[in-house]
């Protein structure tokens, strides 16, 4: 056999390369066998030696993307000549762009301690590698081999240098070599960029891009648009979004799917759902990233309807949702608290085969514990094969929820002895459930563990459910001297757990002080002057109540009107105190005073306390006409014999309405739930329990009835 030349390596390099190109079917195999004979070739005739033939053949097995080739390869020549610096990069390049960080700097160290010289092409391919650490050590390393060898002025080493500080976090370090640079391209400036973006300094980021933008020999592209968008996104600065709307249409880059869809996002995030819908509508090839946009962006701008239309939407023009989908589209039904669409939306979710994924079988559990189903809830958690702490946690949520305080603790339990680490949000649920259920020490117990145990650092919804744990307990002097050692300022939500629990406990003086407090931060917040005005009027200090209100008048503040609905064969009831505008208001007026005779003879007693703003003489009557009260009486009305019920209120439902809701869970044999603000309250005996728990309907079955029901409604 005849040895290749150098010239003839990279000729048959380039035939292999032909061969990728023209047989796209099998190629991969074909092309990796005219490999395997080169290398035979080339060992045969002792050509592999020879550094270019040797290099060529290290660039072939790369371009295959075979790692282990390209190692054998390498390794097998330890002793040989041919192993020069150009080797030494190839095999860099090769495992830094397959994100093996520590295996890449393994090379380069073994590279050093061979005593090859890197040059500045080893040193762009091993910076990325440092990136991707997040070690800074590795990177600050690199950067002194880089001013050692003399590599400061390169330009994408200098840019390289500035993604591995970015990504490590250190912006100081990024930002002083970006400004030592004496040549910068778009490379250069978009590292900076998206590092401000990564850590957080957004006001910096949209600086960063008016510097480019003054360089009329830069051009943005979709990376520099894509992240100063979403930088606008965060600060909510839709003025300068808009101006760089016009920047992507002046630079022709609305086109790209990846900037249509930040763009969207931007606007989705800013409020201005008009503008994001005005410029999904014009894309012509729509992807799922930007059906997911409006999705998202509808459920979390409180347009629930709107984001379920858009998932319709997507389905009929055939767009397959993926995990994001589900999940957006979930937390829009789990707003809406209605069990038919979420069922609907469940039916797709099994036929596609997502209710394996942990996110999606979470936001599951979130739907149906929020449109009241605590038991497809718990039937659904069980069914899911690997349950993530997001899963768990869900679940915790929907119990806590649900008022099922011992079972929060007991699932508590089983999750941390399945060696499942609990995160921050869970035991804020579990915290609460030891308020409701007044279990102080044990509140205190999970919160030290918290710390000391898990190494999670409380944040202010911990410290809040920690007051309200106290209070509630009417340790109001304890829970007000936990307020004042707290180690970073307390918010709204911390004083208003005090001031609750003052409230419920009579102390006026301590209620005073959290009122204050919570004026200085809330001044337009009525449920503060609300519960301030009612702590009076309990207390017989009616002056006092009614100059609380007279200032919530001066100031312009206004109470939330209180409601309740009902949804009733597709179609939703509103009902207001006092309400008299339904068409059979005769009818649910006469049910009402059925009620009223029959709780009576079952022991209700007015707990006239809960009417805080008629006399004495009247208060009794006024707790008769709460909104809750006219749903119920409307839905024994036109719902089946033995239906059960389910209310939904936006405010909290007084204690004696829970009481009669109670009582008429009993007369009438029904399940009533109550949905408020706050939590499910769930009022049935226990032969109904019985009946429930009985029969088990699988999720898949029961998701299966619910989509028949939708489609004969529909």
């Amino acid at each position: 056999m005849i040895p290749f030349s150098a010239a003839e390596s990279v000729s048959a390099k380039e035939s292999c390369s032909g061969i990728l190109a023209l047989n796209p079917l099998g190629s991969y195999v074909h092309v990796h066998l005219v490999y395997h004979e080169l290398h035979a070739k080339l060992i045969t005739t002792t050509s592999i030696s020879s550094s270019a033939l040797f290099n060529s053949l290290l660039c072939c097995y790369s371009d295959c993307g075979r790692i282990d080739r390209t190692l054998l390869l390498f390794s097998s020549n330890s002793g040989s000549a041919s192993r020069n610096v150009v080797s030494w990069t190839s095999v860099i390049a090769q495992l830094s762009r397959l994100k093996k960080p520590l295996m890449t700097l393994e090379v380069f160290s073994e590279m050093r301690r061979n005593g090859i010289w890197p040059n500045e092409y080893t040193v762009s391919a091993v910076l990325p590698a440092c990136a991707e650490s997040k070690v800074v050590r590795h990177g600050e390393q690199v950067h002194c081999l880089v001013w050692k060898c003399g590599f400061g002025s390169d330009l994408f080493v200098g840019s390289g240098l500035v993604d591995v500080y970015a990504k490590c976090g250190e912006m100081g370090s990024a930002n002083k070599v970006f400004d030592e640079m004496s040549h910068k391209n778009l490379v250069t400036w978009n590292s900076m960029i998206v590092g401000c973006l990564r850590n957080k300094r957004f006001d910096f980021c949209i600086v960063l891009f008016k510097e480019v933008m003054r360089d009329e020999s830069m051009s943005p592209d979709q990376v520099t648009v894509s992240s100063v968008l979403s930088a606008c996104a965060h600060v909510g600065s839709a003025e300068f979004g808009r101006l760089v709307h016009g920047i992507i249409i002046k630079f022709g880059l609305i086109s790209l799917d990846y900037v249509r869809n930040s763009l969207m996002d931007m606007y989705c995030k800013c409020g201005l759902l008009d503008y994001a819908a005005s410029t999904f509508e014009i894309s012509s090839d729509k992807d799922v990233v930007g059906w997911n946009v409006m999705i998202r962006g509808c459920s979390f701008s409180y347009h629930f309807e709107e984001a379920y239309s858009y998932f319709n939407a997507m389905k009929r023009e055939g767009a397959s949702p993926d995990e994001s989908s589900y999940s957006s589209v979930l937390y829009a039904c789990a707003s809406l608290a209605t069990l038919n669409p979420g069922l609907l939306i469940h039916g797709h979710i099994i036929k596609s085969g997502f209710s394996k994924y942990p996110f999606v079988a979470s936001s599951l559990i979130t739907m149906h514990s929020k449109c009241g189903s605590f038991i497809n809830a718990s039937r659904t958690f069980r069914e899911i094969e690997t349950q993530n702490v997001v899963c768990w946690t869900a679940m915790i949520a929907a119990c806590q929820q649900h008022g099922h305080a011992e079972k929060v603790i007991e699932l508590f339990d089983e999750m941390v002895g399945d060696g499942i680490k609990p995160d921050d949000i869970t035991f804020i649920c579990v915290i609460s459930a030891c308020s409701h259920t007044g279990r102080v020490e044990e509140g205190y117990k999970y919160y030290n563990s918290m710390i000391h145990e898990h190494g999670l650092s409380p944040r202010l919804e911990h410290y809040a459910s920690m007051v309200d744990l106290l209070g509630r307990a009417g340790r109001l002097k304890e829970a007000r001297k936990f307020i004042l050692e707290m180690p970073i300022e307390p918010d709204s939500a911390v004083w208003g757990a005090l001031l609750g629990a003052c409230s419920n406990h009579g102390n006026i003086e301590m209620g005073k002080e959290a009122a204050a407090r919570l004026s200085d931060m809330e001044p337009n917040d009525p449920g503060n002057y609300v519960l301030l005005s009612n702590m009076y009027a309990r207390n017989g200090k009616l002056k006092e109540a009614d100059q609380v209100r007279r200032l919530m008048g001066t100031k312009g503040v206004k109470k939330d009107p209180g409601c309740s609905w009902v949804d009733v064969r597709n179609s939703t009831y509103v009902f207001t105190a006092h309400d008299r505008s339904h068409p059979r208001t005769d009818e649910i007026y006469e049910m009402l005073q059925k009620i009223e005779e029959l709780v009576k003879k079952k022991g209700y007693v007015a707990e006239t306390r809960h009417a805080m703003n008629d006399s004495d003489a009247y208060k009794e009557q006024s707790l008769w006409v709460h909104s809750e009260r006219l749903a119920l009486a409307f839905s024994l009305l036109v719902l089946p014999c033995g239906a059960p019920i389910q209310i939904k209120k936006n405010l909290r439902t007084c204690g004696d309405c829970h009481t009669v809701m109670k009582l008429a869970s009993e007369i009438f044999d029904r399940e009533i739930i109550v949905r408020d603000v706050n939590r499910f309250h769930k009022f049935a005996n226990d032969k109904i329990m019985k009946e429930r728990n009985s029969v088990h309907i699988p999720v898949s079955l029961a998701v299966t009835m619910g989509s028949s029901i939708g489609n004969l409604r529909s």
